[in-house]
């Protein structure tokens, strides 16, 4: 309960705030700058702080609607996608009086995202909420998240088939009672962001489910990340599925030999790649392959085996990449340093951040060489830097 001085200090604080968005409005009706939207800040977090508006003659209650738009949105949690609940917005918001809950129920981007809940408590009371979420979103781009802990998949499909299109972002928890994988993905037309993780704990459930579901990305797919799922390098690459041609973002933990130039072919639009895993580089004996769009390159043994890559001996040897801007390693053991620069040299890319991780040994020589190639490089050693897929 707020006092008579701290509701007094909040009003004006909300008059001052609302007046300088009144001032620079006027002064500058087509153009939004960064203190505009600090101000709205600002008063998100007021608004969050107290409780409902007691009538009109409020500060908060003569804010223009537009204004208060903009707040909800600053008040919707911003780490990831969120279980509805009612002390978080936007169902909260939806609580606080009439004229607030008419804003927030017809503003969809309040509705974007959500967390589903599979395999706990009362399903048909928790379904009834994400369908109000999921109507309330009008057609929006949905971010969702599925944490699947059992396999009742029907009644899951039904309440999501209405919205496949509209989905473009999707992380799928499969956990240790989940023995199948839900969903088809090519049936989601609209996604263009998959990531899947598990709980962790052992093998990953329903691998075959997700290797038959990742053969079949739906034709928008850009980013593909797969979290502890670990997938042996050979299937990986012989999916030989036309609708990876597409992705830009490729982030998996394998198992087996590498062969940098086949994944590559598999992937001809891939910007940004990260492997991690306990593998070894497999002796390419095919012909150079010219990688023009791979700009981000990111490569980790598992410390939690404490497994090596033997520096990455051969993994450069068949490719050329022309755009790489960034590349991270970390748990190799001694690193290829000759084969690497001879790599950069033949590539002639920009190569603008090379970081050494924990388990990756160079030479204060060897990195003087690459500062020498790229006098803007920057170059970071840390021994406790590692990679991991979140």
């Amino acid at each position: 309960m707020q006092s008579n001085t701290d509701s007094s200090a909040i009003s004006g604080t909300i008059s001052r705030l609302q007046s300088r968005v009144v001032m620079y409005e006027a002064s500058n009706p087509s153009h939004v700058n960064y203190r505009y939207w600090q101000l709205v800040q600002e008063m998100a977090k007021i608004v969050q702080s107290i409780g409902p508006p007691r009538g009109s003659s409020s500060s908060i209650g003569r804010l223009p609607t537009e204004i208060l738009a903009e707040i909800f949105l600053y008040c919707i949690p911003e780490d990831a996608n969120w279980a509805p609940a009612p002390d978080l917005a936007p169902m909260q918001l939806t609580a606080v009086c009439r004229r607030w809950r008419e804003i927030a129920v017809n503003m969809p981007n309040l509705w974007r995202r959500l967390r589903l809940e599979i395999g706990h408590g009362d399903w048909q009371q928790r379904a009834f909420c994400y369908e109000t979420y999921l109507k309330r979103s009008r057609g929006r781009q949905l971010s969702l998240t599925l944490e699947c802990d059992n396999n009742n998949w029907t009644e899951l499909r039904s309440l999501l088939q209405p919205h496949v299109d509209h989905i473009s972002s999707l992380h799928v928890g499969l956990f240790s009672d989940a023995g199948s994988f839900p969903l088809v993905l090519a049936d989601f037309g609209g996604l263009e962001e998959l990531a899947i993780y598990t709980d962790g704990f052992g093998p990953a459930p329903a691998l075959d489910n997700i290797e038959d579901s990742i053969t079949h990305l739906p034709p928008n797919m850009r980013s593909l990340r797969l979290l502890d799922v670990l997938l042996d390098f050979r299937t990986l690459t012989s999916l030989n599925s036309p609708s990876w041609a597409g992705l830009t973002n490729l982030e998996v933990l394998i198992v087996g030999l590498v062969r940098l130039p086949r994944l590559l072919r598999l992937c001809p639009n891939l910007s940004s790649l990260t492997m991690i895993g306990v593998f070894m580089v497999a002796i390419e004996t095919s012909e150079q392959l010219a990688h023009t769009k791979l700009q981000s390159l990111r490569i980790s043994g598992d410390s939690s085996t404490n497994s090596v890559l033997f520096g990455l001996l051969g993994l450069f040897d068949s490719v050329t990449l022309p755009n790489l801007r960034i590349v991270e390693v970390s748990n190799i053991g001694g690193w290829a340093h000759k084969e690497f620069k001879a790599f950069i040299e033949r590539s002639q890319c920009p190569l603008e951040s090379l970081i050494f991780g924990g388990g990756a040994r160079t030479t204060p020589q060897q990195r003087a060489e690459y500062v020498t190639l790229f006098p803007s490089l920057e170059l970071v050693v840390d021994p406790m830097r590692s990679l991991f897929l979140e």
